[in-house]
């Protein structure tokens, strides 16, 4: 079990789009374990690799209540978002400490290189869908309060400093 380091924010990597995967090896997969084993400790429902420094586009995601059913999508794509919005609030590992309500799509269909290296394509609903789309923003350098008003965003930030 490998526990990875999160990044502290505002390290210049966790603004920065990471690269894509080409195909999906030993290497990958062992990185994988790496974040489920990370997401597992902190305990959260959701991780992307550049979180942790890995600049590639992998992410894993697990709302499940028993856990043990982490999904590993490798350059996840939303295909289609629900109209109805879900109100869910957010955090992450690199800003501890704060939390905001984020709005997002109630549920999502995500194409995304599986395991296997095949493309694979799934819907999220609820908690998983506000997980996997938090995860493709950490892939494409944005941060969950990168969605919140510009009053709301600098109140985190500073909120986040004071107890930093």
């Amino acid at each position: 079990m490998t526990v990875r380091t999160c990044l502290p924010w505002p390290d210049n990597r966790l603004r920065t789009k990471a690269k894509d995967v080409a195909e999906i090896t030993d290497d990958i997969r062992a990185i994988w374990d790496d974040m489920i084993d990370t997401m597992e400790a902190m305990p959260g429902v959701g991780l992307a690799a550049p979180q942790i420094g890995v600049m590639l586009r992998l992410a894993v995601v697990d709302g499940s209540t028993e856990r043990g059913k982490a999904v590993r999508l490798a350059n996840p794509e939303i295909l289609h978002s629900s109209i109805e919005l879900r109100e869910h609030e957010e955090a992450s590992p690199n800003l501890p400490g704060v939390s905001a309500k984020v709005k997002r799509p109630r549920a999502v269909t995500v194409k995304f290189l599986n395991e296997q290296g095949m493309i694979d394509r799934r819907d999220f609903v609820g908690i998983e869908a506000t997980s996997v789309q938090h995860q493709i923003d950490h892939l494409n350098g944005r941060m969950y309060f990168d969605r919140l008003s510009k009053v709301k965003r600098d109140m985190l930030l500073r909120k986040a400093k004071k107890q930093g």
